[in-house]
């Protein structure tokens, strides 16, 4: 049995490109897939540290409720995928609980490296107005994390141009179903 966990961004949710489709790939390789939702998360956060730090809590707290009675040692692969906020309850799950398990971060925030995680890929835009991608990259660097960077992407890995945003979607579920193999 393999499991995949889900961890959204606070209004980047399942149903969004880079969820969607790497949950159809999931399913495909016969995952078990978990989404985990958040309960009412706070809005206007970008750039208000009080504000992301409650974020962060709710998502970790609803993670911790949604995922607290899972077996996760009765599987045989366990990969949390996480998008934004996600990237940050992923990775702190990942550690708390001590888990053996590979991690897929979309557009990871800062905090997110806080717990030097191992077993990584991740996805960047170096446009994203939510980080410091310089420095995201270099300790993406600095912990052996395989980042990915993509020209002119926002926060969502999305460009202007509807054809390039498809050519990045198409390279980013390529990379992902690699990371899985």
């Amino acid at each position: 049995m393999k499991l995949a966990v889900v961890l959204p961004g606070i209004g980047y949710h399942k149903d969004k490109p880079l969820l969607y489709y790497s949950m159809k790939i999931m399913k495909s390789l016969g995952y078990e897939v978990i989404d985990v939702k958040y309960s009412e998360m706070p809005q206007k956060i970008r750039g208000n540290a009080e504000m992301m730090k409650k974020a962060a809590e709710i998502a970790y707290r609803d993670a911790e409720d949604q995922l607290g009675e899972i077996d996760f040692s009765s599987y045989e692969d366990v990969v949390f995928i996480g998008k934004s906020m996600g990237t940050y309850t992923v990775a702190k799950f990942v550690s708390v609980h001590g888990l053996k398990a590979r991690q897929i971060w979309y557009t990871p925030v800062e905090y997110t490296f806080e717990f030097n995680s191992k077993d990584v890929v991740a996805f960047i835009g170096d446009a994203d107005p939510w980080s410091d991608v310089e420095k995201l990259k270099k300790i993406a660097e600095e912990q052996k994390i395989k980042m990915y960077s993509y020209p002119n992407c926002n926060h969502s890995l999305e460009c202007d141009d509807v054809d390039t945003n498809i050519e990045y979607l198409r390279d980013v579920m390529k990379h992902t179903k690699e990371f899985l193999a």
